[in-house]
């Protein structure tokens, strides 16, 4: 397991909630379980920052801080190639095998994917959105 430990004299006011912490990884469509194998702590340490039972390391805010910066990146990219498309399309994927079957290069979960595919449909009008089995998105 990893540790994370705040530098000397962090000012509390920079802390991450509780709430923050949540907040973040639900709206980037994380799994508590998915976050702790990617940090390298256990599920209960997540469950307790959650909680509030353990504060929010500023270790852990600076990596999904990082998450949320790749996913942003990424929204940004896929939204700019969609913009100029007459009939704007996305697949979505259904599980993490799946996703992973496609975009072995990507290491988050499909439930990452959705969520971004999510924010992608805020800003393109009209946009269509399937599952990787089904018909094209027209």
């Amino acid at each position: 397991m990893k540790t994370y430990t705040d530098p000397p004299g962090m000012p509390a006011d920079e802390r991450m909630t509780d709430a923050e912490f949540r907040v973040i990884r639900e709206h980037l469509g994380l799994t508590g379980d998915w976050l702790a194998g990617h940090l390298g702590v256990s599920s209960r340490t997540v469950r307790h920052w959650e909680q509030g039972k353990y504060p929010v390391p500023d270790g852990v805010r600076l990596e999904l801080e990082d998450l949320e910066a790749r996913t942003a990146e990424f929204v940004s990219g896929v939204i700019t190639q969609l913009l100029d498309t007459p009939d704007p399309g996305v697949l979505t994927y259904r599980t993490d095998t799946e996703y992973h079957a496609a975009h072995p290069e990507i290491p988050f979960p499909a439930s990452w994917h959705r969520a971004a595919v999510a924010r992608i449909a805020q800003e393109v009008p009209g946009l269509a959105i399937a599952y990787t089995d089904q018909e094209e998105p027209a």
